[in-house]
């Protein structure tokens, strides 16, 4: 009788955190659960040979190598791994790759820190939104909104994923983000 193999911690928590990541895209805006705080397990989850990434972190470049993913320059990136919190950093970010009509997955995915249910009131409605729902998020540098409005001219654009401890909220490019 054959067996399937059993999966290893490693590959429990690597399996979680990218259904974490792809439940936090489908449900614009609700909070969900990681199972291990921070940039690691995200990067583990997602990065392997095939994919390019840039980090404005130096502690997190020796676990973004691990994967194997090339690091490259912020324009040449699949995943970008970022601080959003300075007008500085969100004028950056306007050299994201946005994919193409014809290519809407060439755009990049973008993770930052954020403070979760707290900071300004933005209201989010789009796919995956019943009516409209409310997300707080602090420590990102309010010019965010309106950059990621010229980025996003759907369905090109960014997906951006918030990360605060073990909680973690995304905004696919599709979801309309009003200030207020």
């Amino acid at each position: 009788m054959q067996s399937a193999p059993q999966p290893d911690a490693r590959e429990i928590r690597d399996n979680a955190s990218f259904h974490a990541l792809m439940m936090a895209l489908s449900r614009p805006g609700e909070v969900q659960t990681l199972p291990e705080a921070g940039f690691a397990p995200l990067a583990q989850a997602l990065l392997d040979r095939e994919c390019r990434v840039f980090a404005d972190d130096d502690a997190l470049v020796p676990v973004l190598r691990a994967t194997g993913a090339a690091l490259v320059p912020l324009a040449e990136a699949d995943h970008l791994f970022v601080a959003l919190d300075s007008a500085a950093a969100v004028r950056a970010l306007a050299g994201a790759a946005v994919g193409s009509f014809l290519y809407p997955d060439q755009g990049a995915t973008v993770i930052a820190p954020a403070q979760i249910g707290v900071g300004p009131a933005l209201t989010l409605t789009g796919p995956g939104i019943e009516g409209r729902r409310t997300l707080r998020l602090g420590g990102v540098d309010p010019a965010l909104w309106e950059a990621r409005r010229r980025l996003c001219r759907y369905p090109e654009g960014v997906d951006l994923f918030f990360v605060d401890g073990r909680q973690i909220v995304g905004l696919p490019r599709s979801t309309a983000v009003a200030e207020g």
